[in-house]
């Protein structure tokens, strides 16, 4: 008895709960010696938690009522004060008669293991509120413990979780659940980012650590080892980041890759070619005269036609293959390094060249109405051991802009001779923005002439005078600014200069009468705000707007008519007049000249040079003159140099003229000195 890790008692009935046996062990238990409870100087039912009376008292009472067995666990204070769990079992001894006459039993301490139970129910209630999926499961990957936190990620409680396999609940990738399961029984723990399966079909992206219970005990048979895994739900992140990947390395409007995007792959496709030997291309497509379509019709139009292409762009290419968007209409086409030969990858570039170039034939479909486009592409060959990303870029974009200069809607590959002619573009590109900086432009003035030899107004021709005095003509320079916006500043820019010196000439009683002409470029004329400029420009320089001549030119009215008749009329408003400028070198029809507000027209100089040679110059000539008179407009004729061309246009009806064989265009201080004596 005094080696029993407990206590055995016997107490008598009769005696109010006089202990008449209690082994040693009560003392260690209780901190009171045997005879304090033998004589009576301490019950055990004062050392009993006062909580805790009541209930081991209806317990044993049941009990000798029953004369069952009892078991109870409940709190004492020792002698010291402190507070032990005791877990007791007992049973009553009956006579004969049924009468209980003593209880006998044995207790222990209890308090470790109802602190152990404390704990593992406390843990299982923080497991149960965490909010991240706690999941256990045994070496076969069935699933054993199932936390709150996983029935709120996946949707299946634990009553319907706990038993199923793991990896045929929340796996459609079963490698991926088979590296990390696999690795956790290797290496103890396993931590990834996974994509798991919800109960409604949806995907859960999770961070998730693996954890190998049970190895600590070297002998631990294999079924005690379980794993546990908690999860993280990180799809919102993942959202997030697929949103800012997709802002960084995808162009919104095509949702094809951007800049970034291509850089990137071009300078590892160029890497992996150094590495294989093998040959790609890179092909630079530009939309022809996309900024028409966006001048007449409107932002929207445009970005619908750049989705559309883009479509068709993709389906033009390999798998293999990038389409990526740069900017504007601008595309770039990456074929991938795959060619054992730099003339095998020319040829698979030169095909999806050409179905490009197909693809692009059909018109588009653009909200209400079709309007067709083409595509100039440039392409060079690239290989890692001789290409950079820089190189290869500035050499496709270089044969892109000589298919351009080829005619458009076609391809070329790349040619070094252009690649010089590309940078003395850009050198004058720079030095036309110079030039509009520091006011090098200057406007000349050719004079127009009446049959009785008197100047009757001018044409407005610009010059770019160099910091090195040298005088530039249009023919070096307007083709490259129509092909930027440089165009738009630079009309602006003659529009003011000209209307300037009209108002001096409205001044003065000599030149009063004289009209000024001013050429309008296409892509200045279908600005949304020219009317409200050039009333603007009219009325700081206080130029009557009837002395104003616009000059258009004939593919101006034909390319858009309504667009070109509603600006006209609205400048005519202002009291502005209209030339029609090489009238006879396009495509206008006798509809277009009756429904627009046309005050003249004007003969080509290309006629004039052969028109006392060449029968057919002379005819075109006459039937401008006759049909300038049917329909009730002025007409004169430009390129004018010899009395014989002269005599020619008196005779067929021109008594208008403007050419060398009068003056070539002048300063303007010249002009006024001729002006007045020619007056």
């Amino acid at each position: 008895m005094h080696h029993l890790p407990g206590v055995v008692y016997r107490c008598e009935i009769a005696h109010p709960w006089r202990m008449e046996y209690i082994s040693p062990g009560i003392e260690k238990l209780t901190g009171y010696p045997v005879a304090a409870f033998r004589d009576g100087d301490v019950t055990f039912g004062s050392v009993i938690h006062p909580d805790d009376r009541d209930k081991a008292s209806r317990t044993v009472d049941q009990a000798l009522h029953t004369g069952e067995p009892f078991q109870l666990t409940y709190r004492i204070v020792t002698a010291a004060g402190d507070i032990k769990w005791v877990w007791e079992q007992g049973a009553a001894l009956v006579e004969e008669d049924g009468t209980a006459v003593a209880i006998q039993g044995f207790m222990a301490d209890f308090t470790r293991v109802r602190k152990a139970d404390l704990k593992v129910v406390e843990q299982a209630t923080l497991l149960d509120k965490a909010r991240d999926a706690i999941v256990v499961i045994d070496t076969d990957s069935r699933i054993t413990y199932w936390n709150h936190g996983a029935e709120r990620m996946y949707g299946w409680s634990a009553g319907e979780a706990e038993g199923k396999l793991l990896c045929e609940l929340l796996y459609e990738d079963h490698d991926a659940f088979r590296t990390a399961y696999e690795t956790t029984l290797d290496e103890g723990d396993w931590r990834g980012e996974q994509c798991q399966r919800r109960r409604d079909g949806s995907l859960a992206h999770t961070d998730s650590r693996w954890t190998l219970l049970g190895r600590g005990n070297g002998h631990s048979p294999a079924a005690a080892r379980k794993i546990m895994s908690i999860s993280t739900d990180i799809s919102e992140r993942k959202q997030h980041e697929d949103k800012i990947f997709r802002l960084a390395f995808y162009d919104p409007l095509t949702d094809l890759p951007n800049r970034a995007n291509l850089l990137d792959h071009l300078r590892r496709a160029l890497i992996g070619s150094a590495r294989t030997g093998k040959f790609g291309a890179l092909m630079f497509c530009d939309l022809d005269h996309f900024k028409t379509l966006n001048d007449t019709h409107g932002h929207d139009a445009g970005d619908m036609l750049l989705q559309a292409a883009a479509r068709r762009l993709e389906h033009s290419v390999r798998e293999a293959d990038m389409v990526a968007r740069i900017g504007g209409d601008e595309f770039v086409i990456l074929i991938a390094p795959q060619d054992e030969t730099r003339d095998a990858a020319a040829m698979q570039a030169e095909t999806v060249a050409h179905k490009i170039v197909t693809a692009m034939a059909a018109p588009f479909k653009l909200a209400d109405f079709s309007y067709a486009v083409s595509a100039s592409i440039g392409m060079v060959v690239i290989s890692g051991a001789s290409d950079t990303v820089e190189s290869a870029l500035k050499q496709a974009d270089s044969a892109m802009y000589q298919a351009k200069a080829s005619g458009r809607n076609t391809f070329r590959f790349y040619d070094p001779e252009m690649q010089a002619a590309l940078f003395a573009r850009a050198e004058l590109e720079t030095g036309l923005q110079r030039a509009l900086r520091n006011n090098e432009f200057v406007l000349y003035y050719q004079p127009q002439m009446d049959e009785n030899n008197h100047v009757t107004g001018a044409e407005a021709l610009l010059r770019w005078a160099l910091p090195n005095g040298e005088l530039r003509l249009p023919a070096d320079f307007i083709h490259t600014a129509e092909e930027t916006d440089l165009i738009v500043d630079i009309g602006i820019w003659v529009l003011r200069t000209a209307c300037r010196q009209l108002a001096i000439w409205q001044r003065q009683p000599d030149t009063a009468h004289l009209t000024l002409s001013v050429n309008v470029s296409a892509r200045q004329f279908v600005e949304p705000n020219l009317v409200a400029m050039t009333e603007t420009i009219l009325r700081q320089t206080g130029a009557d707007p009837k002395g104003l001549k616009f000059e258009l030119t004939e593919s101006l009215v034909v390319t858009d008519f309504a667009s070109t008749a509603q600006q006209m009329r609205a400048l005519r408003k202002l009291g502005i007049s209209f030339s029609l400028d090489d009238f006879g070198t396009g495509y206008s029809s006798l509809v277009c000249l009756r429904n627009l507000p046309i005050d003249q027209l004007k003969i080509d100089h290309s006629f004039m040079r052969g028109v006392l040679t060449d029968r057919n110059d002379a005819a075109i000539v006459r039937s401008i003159i006759a049909l300038s008179g049917s329909l009730g407009l002025q007409v004169i004729a430009e390129g004018v140099e010899t009395i014989g061309q002269r005599q020619f246009l008196s005779d067929a009806g021109c008594f208008a003229y403007q050419g060398y064989l009068y003056e070539q265009a002048i300063s303007e201080e010249h002009f006024s000195r001729y002006a007045r004596d020619m007056h």
